[in-house]
């Protein structure tokens, strides 16, 4: 596959994944939907390992990387699909948007990276501004809920960032098939526990709507976008990466307003200006200034 092709993969799918969260809990439930989806994945994944003959590490380093993930992947999943009942589809990507500068502050308290740069240090504080527009935006217009939809939103972003930077902790080289199989794997179970708490029902007829985007979501949102994005990682330098993270939330509201006719307010329109501005200045304004050398301060 061709990088162009790859990206725009990517970006596709990113960008009509929140939607496709929200078409497939139509007529079943958020449990439900979210456990068909792994379901579906898993066997994909599987399918696709054993196929071109990938492995699947069971080191220490492997077996810790998996849990990690799947910890990660559940908590994060099970707060978005939570949460996006009470939130625009495209506001779901704006505020997963964040993630890149949560993971950036726990990578620097966790791995010790260093300070953020100021530029940086000035990015998330505008990205923050923007998101208490938003929440006070979605609290005063979206009904009774829809404040704690954008807190379970951010919840799922640091769940999501604080695996990614456990996983990075860890260390581990095994193929990022193999990873993304394993992740999925150790999540399964505990979808499933939520799902048979919430009520264990099976619904009697899925929409074919929902259907179709629970069938989506399991090949392309849960193995082949994870699959293509390790690919252009390989391939393209981190600045064009990072664009997919500011190309997405755009594409999202406007996927959200054109098929799902989503009203945005404007205070949501400026605030999630203001996410991706911030968002832009963080990714371009430099990365972490250098960690101080205590034995070096000594001598000098």
């Amino acid at each position: 596959m061709s990088v162009p092709i790859a990206y725009l993969s990517v970006v596709l799918i990113w960008s009509t994944t929140p939607l496709a969260i929200q078409w497939s809990a139509l007529g079943t439930d958020f449990a439900f939907a979210v456990l068909a989806r792994m379901v579906i994945g898993v066997v994909l994944a599987a399918l696709i390992v054993t196929v071109w003959r990938v492995g699947m590490p069971m080191h220490r380093e492997a077996r810790q990387t998996y849990l990690a993930g799947g910890l990660g992947l559940f908590g994060a999943m099970i707060c978005t699909y939570w949460g996006a009942q009470f939130i625009s589809s495209g506001l779901v990507s704006v505020l997963f948007g964040l993630a890149p500068l949560v993971t950036s502050l726990l990578a620097a308290l966790w791995l010790k990276e260093g300070a953020l740069a100021p530029a940086r240090l000035a990015g998330m504080a505008l990205g923050l501004a923007g998101l208490a527009v938003v929440f006070q935006a979605e609290r005063g217009s979206n009904g009774p809920h829809a404040g704690a939809g954008v807190l379970a939103l951010l919840l799922a972003v640091v769940i999501y960032s604080a695996s990614l930077v456990w996983v990075k902790r860890i260390g581990d080289r095994s193929p990022p098939l193999a990873i993304t199989t394993g992740t999925l794997t150790v999540s399964l179970p505990l979808f499933a526990l939520v799902w048979w708490v919430a009520g264990g029902s099976l619904p009697e007829q899925v929409p074919a709507r929902a259907g179709a985007a629970i069938v989506y979501l399991g090949v392309f949102g849960s193995v082949l976008g994870f699959a293509l994005y390790y690919y252009i990682i390989r391939h393209l330098e981190a600045g064009r990466v990072a664009l997919i993270t500011l190309l997405t939330p755009v594409l999202a509201l406007l996927l959200g307003i054109t098929l799902n006719g989503e009203t945005v307010p404007g205070r949501v329109w400026l605030g999630s200006a203001a996410i991706l501005l911030g968002l832009a200045i963080f990714q371009w304004g430099g990365g972490a200034l250098p960690a101080r050398n205590p034995n070096k301060e000594q001598t000098t």
